[in-house]
């Protein structure tokens, strides 16, 4: 992960207007994982959508009331992704203003068959914790508008760091949840996270003109461009160092976390080790490595 910068420090509870027609409210739940807290976003001028309302918090559900002025109502609660710091909320949020959820899935959505089979064989999710609970009023899909009051948005899938994960693009602006952020690169955690949609889902987003990235923590990215390029090229970097570790003999997913993020804090090795791990299973799928035995998150892996 890059070091995150000291420069964003928002208010939690208060909005903040990024643009004519877009507030953010920063959510309460600062974490190594989260950085200052989730971005719940404010679109439109008359009805709103909000965009991940967020973690399951009192505070943070009456500041988005309270950021609803004269003549407003919230119409539309979009949710990019069922991770507990940005999901939980959308329930409550829902029974106070009467507007629909609207998300790609539940929690298991958009899961790729080779981490169907992972989930089978006991293994369990890391990083932010997954909102087992999260059910949408409305399934959207790829390519579909949400339409509202003003505005619309692009629902773009985008798989990686959650099978269920989505963009939103309106207009050059893109809403990335936690595919693109620009504090840290993402976590992709097996079985949720799948190094292959990943990667697919980035080269996707390359490939349209955007303006600015809003992610869902941090502040906003305004070279998109130049950061997916980044997190690309991260990615093959951190790939090449398996891969040179792995010529050296076989090695488990910590054991290659522990010899490759060598700067990584203690609290962080975890989730460094879950990101090779997604590495191995996206290099076994490519036959460049191979566990020795069924694939796990406690295999041995060799270079084939």
């Amino acid at each position: 992960m890059t070091q995150p910068p000291d420069d964003f420090n928002p208010v939690p509870g208060l909005p903040e207007t990024l643009a004519p027609g877009l507030r953010r409210v920063l959510a309460p739940n600062p974490s190594p994982m989260t950085y200052r807290g989730t971005n719940s976003y404010l679109l439109g001028t008359r009805q709103l959508a909000v965009i991940d309302p967020g973690p399951d918090s009192d505070p943070h559900l009456q500041a988005l009331l309270a950021a609803v002025e004269p003549g407003q109502s919230i119409s539309h609660i979009v949710v990019t992704h069922s991770h507990l710091d940005h999901s939980p909320l959308a329930r409550r949020l829902s029974q106070a203003t009467g507007a629909p959820i609207l998300a790609f899935g539940d929690a298991q959505a958009g899961r790729s068959v080779v981490m169907q089979k992972l989930a089978a064989s006991g293994l369990v999710a890391g990083g932010e914790g997954v909102d087992h609970d999260f059910l949408p009023d409305q399934v959207v899909t790829d390519g579909d508008l949400i339409q509202g009051d003003g505005w619309t948005l692009e629902v773009i899938h985008t798989p990686g760091h959650l099978g269920n994960h989505i963009a939103l693009g309106w207009n050059d602006v893109c809403f990335t949840g936690d595919h693109v952020m620009g504090w840290a690169s993402s976590l992709v955690s097996p079985p949720e996270g799948d190094l292959t949609d990943f990667m697919t889902s980035c080269n996707r987003l390359r490939g349209r003109d955007w303006s600015v990235f809003h992610a869902g923590h941090g502040a906003p990215v305004s070279d998109p461009m130049e950061r997916l390029d980044w997190l690309i090229t991260h990615r093959l970097s951190r790939e090449a160092a398996i891969i040179d570790a792995l010529d050296g003999g076989p090695a488990t997913a910590r054991a290659l976390a522990e010899q490759i993020y060598l700067e990584t804090p203690a609290a962080l090795m975890g989730a460094a080790e879950r990101n090779v791990l997604a590495h191995l299973v996206d290099l076994t799928g490519r036959a460049i490595v191979e566990p020795q035995g069924p694939l796990s998150a406690k295999s041995t892996f060799q270079r084939v």
